[in-house]
């Protein structure tokens, strides 16, 4: 019999999907609009290599992000109009699936929600004046409110949220340009400290993409809602790339010129730049941020909700989430969450060599969907040991790619040997609409 959360899922249809501008490309848009994603982009990176490298790198990985993460997941989401956790049960197995990318998305989605709470927390209390840090009470308790109110808005009012997700995107994006326009001057006078041109390069590529990994394999789920392959396309080329060259390549820009023309600015986190604005505008800055961060928390709380409800179904949503919730704020008040290169690191070597499989999956099946496989797809589990294998060291980067392209190679191999389990036909058809 097939599990409960593949047989009770029916597919998007046709009348509920809308153009690439409506949904997928602001929403992947306001992912990079988050201020985790760009705060310390800057950091080992404009210190190493010239600002044009920099873009460059930007763009690159913009590129990749589209084409190797993104494409095929946004593919079969719009093909099947099913979503992820269904989609994944052909690389993964029926039994599979459970773990991978069912109950998987929703913990990383839990190391999300504590980023954004740490930096939700510190630009609170930055604009009130306060200077506690992680381990304070001060910090504790602005935590734990932010942290279960937000949690409690994505289990029982994401639909407000998401109505107001377009409106809470233009506040980073304006307050970017401003501090973009504000050190414009600056730009042409920065200087790398060192040369190591290609440590830069490697570095941006393995930032970006591992940040962006979940986001991609979730492709699935933004693909759902898509008309054809042209709102895939779109959706993903002004939604990732164009998005990953704005919401990226400002910040650092803005970094340089600020510190050019400030020396006492010695850090490269944006946060820093924000901070040498000073005064009220400073403060109201820093709470326009933590303002920022309630669309991408909710919606972190809100997805790894369903991942435990649909996977857990025993348990009530608002419990598991909770739970959860409760380790992240957790891993915000101890500091843990502030490591953002481990944070990305750990996601892209998770979900690198799940998109690998899944795009090796996809080329195998003849560019369409196969439908669930029975119990354990090895070829899947297979692919992502290895993967992550890979992923996870940092000897050579960029991690994340090797480990997208290792996945691929071998649920290739596995499956030509023999490891994929049988289809469950009938789903396979009612998926298809026959």
């Amino acid at each position: 019999m097939l599990p409960a959360y593949i047989e009770k899922t029916t597919p998007n249809p046709a009348s509920n999907r809308a153009p690439w501008f409506v949904n997928t490309a602001p929403s992947y848009a306001g992912v990079f609009l988050w201020i985790a994603f760009y705060q310390t982009l800057a950091q080992g990176t404009i210190d190493r290599a010239s600002l044009g490298l920099c873009l460059l790198a930007l763009a690159l990985a913009g590129a990749l992000s589209y084409a190797l993460f993104y494409y095929v997941p946004g593919m079969l989401g719009m093909k099947t109009g099913l979503p992820l956790y269904v989609v994944g049960s052909s690389t993964f197995g029926t039994a599979g699936g459970y773990l991978m990318p069912g109950l998987l998305m929703g913990l990383l989605q839990l190391g999300w929600f504590a980023v954004g709470t740490f930096y939700s927390t510190k630009f609170i209390l930055s604009a009130v004046g306060s200077s506690a840090g992680p381990g304070s009470m001060e910090f504790a308790i602005v935590a734990v409110l932010w942290g279960y109110i937000m949690a409690y808005i994505g289990v029982k009012g994401i639909q407000y949220v998401a109505k107001a997700s377009l409106f809470l995107n233009l506040i980073p994006l304006l307050m970017i340009l401003f501090v973009f326009f504000k050190n414009f001057s600056g730009m042409a006078l920065h200087k790398p400290a060192t040369d190591d041109s290609m440590g830069a390069f490697l570095t941006i590529l393995q930032t970006v993409i591992g940040f962006f990994a979940t986001a991609g394999a979730a492709g699935v789920d933004f693909g759902m809602n898509s008309r054809d392959e042209n709102d895939v396309k779109m959706g993903g080329l002004t939604g990732i790339a164009l998005a990953i060259v704005i919401a990226g390549g400002l910040p650092i820009l803005s970094v340089a010129g600020a510190r050019a023309l400030d020396p006492t600015i010695t850090s490269y986190s944006y946060d820093a730049v924000i901070g040498a604005q000073g005064g009220f505008l400073a403060s109201a800055m820093f709470i326009l941020f933590a303002v920022a961060s309630i669309t991408p928390a909710c919606f972190c709380a809100f997805i790894a909700g369903n991942s435990f409800s649909t996977m857990i179904p025993g348990v009530p949503r608002m419990s598991s989430t909770m739970a959860g919730v409760t380790v992240a704020i957790v891993l915000a008040i101890t500091g843990v969450a502030a490591n953002l290169a481990a944070v990305f690191s750990i996601v892209g070597a998770s979900f690198g060599p799940i998109c690998g499989a899944m795009v090796a999956d996809y080329f195998l099946s003849g560019k369409e969907w196969s439908g669930p496989r029975q119990g354990i797809n090895w070829a899947g589990y297979g692919a992502w040991a290895a993967g992550f294998a890979v992923g996870i060291q940092t000897s050579y980067q960029p991690a994340v790619v090797y480990s997208f392209f290792v996945g691929l190679i071998v649920y290739t191999v596995l499956a030509k040997a023999g490891l994929q389990p049988a289809v469950v036909a009938p789903v396979k058809a009612k998926a298809a609409g026959r």
